[in-house]
């Protein structure tokens, strides 16, 4: 049994990667991460998955908002999606995706390149190796 079977959220992040290349397919490279996106979650409502976009993540030290972000997408609840468009994915692309996980109780995500050519790194950070912050959105 090849290990990518194993994966966590494999059928749910399988359907996120087919839409990603029905989108870059379709809109090829050179827009704005913001149409990417719009056009991605058209694709993913398309399959019946949930979506929300610009989800907001807050991360507290000691009681105190420390830091704001913002996923790009998360689907039904349990996996983030971060969009790039540009000429190709760079390590702190990859850190963001992580940054998003360690601050979450959410474990897989994939950074999704509308690049030259389309690019994908998928990450799982599970629960029980994170040091949770205080109090996490």
């Amino acid at each position: 049994m090849p290990v990518y079977e194993n994966f966590k959220h494999r059928e749910l992040t399988s359907k996120i990667l087919k839409a990603f290349y029905t989108v870059y397919n379709r809109l090829g490279y050179g827009f704005l991460e913001k149409v990417y996106e719009n056009a991605l979650v058209i694709e993913l409502r398309k399959m019946g998955l949930r979506c929300e976009q610009q989800v907001p993540i807050t991360v507290y030290y000691e009681g105190e908002v420390v830091g704001n972000f913002r996923a790009d997408v998360l689907v039904e609840g349990i996996v983030i999606v971060e969009l790039k468009a540009a000429v190709n994915l760079c390590a702190g692309d990859e850190a963001q995706l992580v940054h998003y996980l360690r601050a979450t109780e959410i474990e897989v995500g994939l950074l999704l390149g509308f690049c030259e050519k389309p690019d994908t790194k998928r990450r799982v950070f599970e629960n029980f190796r994170k040091k949770l912050p205080d109090r996490i959105n």
